[in-house]
């Protein structure tokens, strides 16, 4: 089933009013029909709509069911990335955007290969946000992560200073009890960073930085991965502590 974000503003009653782009994509690439069935997300909120009519401009969606699905975290997480090469992060947005993460900070950090100039920030946020919508509504999330500007290390560990929990994946010699020890601790409703190095690695001074703040450095397992690998398995293993520990509480 096809999921579209519409803004509460194109509600009235229980009907939405969906135009531009979306109009364009339910009426003329997917050609759908009067009668048709998909969901709208509206502010966190999934609910199962059918086509009512589709006029020149405009396709009427009326809800059929409010609070149809939550496909929410019971936690919130941040995945602070360090700037990979390439288009590794597309694939990192993509892919964790799927796994439930909340946002993405892209980060500057000492080992990044890839230096991207200030002209350019801006259009590469608003690529990688566009891709972070898409895969939500293939994925039927009932928000859209944000991805957040790119920010120095030290603005990361600002920003991380105000989550409840810091996971760092990095050397431990406590393997991964270190890892499902630090899972245990977090709660459902809490906030929790996650701190992925660049192709070269963390700086240690870099891994110090976020210990201080609270971080825990965890294990990802005996093998070396790489970053696009190391983010992904990073979310995928909050996720399923999320949704396996703390999905009824």
């Amino acid at each position: 089933m096809f999921n579209f974000f519409v803004d509460k503003e194109k509600r009235t009653g229980d009907c939405y009013y969906i135009t531009d782009a979306d109009y364009n994509h339910i009426a003329n690439v997917l050609r759908m029909q009067k009668g048709d069935s998909f969901l709208v997300s509206e502010d966190g909120v999934s609910n199962l709509c059918f086509i009512e009519a589709i006029n020149s401009d405009s396709v009427v969606a009326r809800i059929i069911k409010e609070n149809y699905q939550d496909t929410n975290l019971p936690i919130k997480i941040v995945l602070f990335q360090g700037l990979p090469k390439s288009d590794k992060m597309e694939l990192i947005i993509q892919k964790c955007v799927e796994l439930g993460v909340d946002s993405i900070v892209p980060v500057e950090m000492s080992r990044c290969v890839v230096k991207i100039e200030e002209k350019k920030k801006k259009s590469k946020i608003s690529r990688w946000q566009a891709i972070a919508e898409s895969a939500a509504k293939q994925s039927k999330r009932t928000i859209i992560p944000e991805i957040k500007d790119i920010v120095s290390y030290k603005n990361a560990l600002k920003m991380a200073e105000e989550l409840d929990a810091v996971l760092v994946p990095y050397e431990n010699k406590d393997g991964m009890k270190a890892t499902k020890e630090a899972l245990s601790e977090i709660k459902s409703g809490m906030s929790v960073g996650i701190f992925i190095g660049p192709e070269g690695g963390f700086d240690e001074k870099e891994v110090e930085g976020a210990v201080a703040i609270g971080g825990k450095t965890i294990s990802l397992g005996k093998r070396i991965l790489r970053t696009e690998t190391a983010a992904i398995t990073s979310v995928g293993m909050c996720m399923l502590y999320a949704e396996t520990e703390l999905g009824d509480e």
